[in-house]
């Protein structure tokens, strides 16, 4: 059976296949198809909305069972920002420098015990016959004055977890505790709920 991911980001991409190709699926990605995909405008106000957004687009244009994530960091102390607008918070999409130095910049003289703040990652599952479902996993932590460590990837080098600065975990240590890998927990309890209601 295929499944389409409807992403851009191969770091996304790659923690999605390693769930998904052990569990028989066919993973299908923009690279396999005859065209890019179209952009899609990210109108939602939510993490879930944006997501479904996104694989309901790669279920236009692929007929596939298609799936998407979309994630960010909110911090309490700026009311949730940079939140839906993670990736593009600087202006810039995708820039994850410009990005980690505008938050930085946003808290500047702000004492630690109020630098508080979570990840997020909504993952939405659409079906050719119309179903859907989406999951949200959460990791939370702190900002950090200054960048460190050089694993990962966005704000992980400021982001400090229970287990220290996702900047500075392997991958295998990350997913232990992360958003995306609590996302990806449930996202696979929940297909194979939804594959078994075939």
């Amino acid at each position: 059976m295929k499944i389409f991911i409807a992403t851009k980001n191969m770091k996304k991409l790659t923690e999605l296949t390693r769930i998904l190709e052990p569990m028989g699926f066919e993973v299908v990605c923009e690279r396999d198809l005859e065209k890019p995909l179209n952009e899609v405008e990210e109108t939602g106000t939510t993490f879930e909305e944006n997501a479904i957004l996104k694989a309901t687009a790669g279920l236009r244009e692929t007929g596939y069972i298609s799936v998407a994530d979309d994630s960010g960091l909110c911090v309490d102390y700026l009311d949730g920002a940079p939140g839906v607008y993670s990736a593009r918070y600087s202006g810039e999409h995708g820039n994850d420098e410009m990005n980690n130095k505008k938050l930085l910049k946003e808290l500047d003289g702000v004492p630690e015990e109020k630098r508080t703040a979570y990840y997020v990652a909504a993952i939405a599952c659409v079906f050719p016959d119309g179903r859907q479902f989406t999951v949200r996993g959460e990791c939370h932590g702190k900002i950090a004055f200054e960048e460190s460590g050089n694993c990962g990837f966005g704000y992980d080098p400021l982001f400090i977890s229970e287990k220290g600065c996702f900047g500075h975990l392997s991958a295998e240590e990350k997913d232990s505790i992360s958003h995306r890998g609590k996302a990806l927990r449930l996202f696979k309890e929940e297909l194979l709920k939804y594959i078994k209601e075939q």
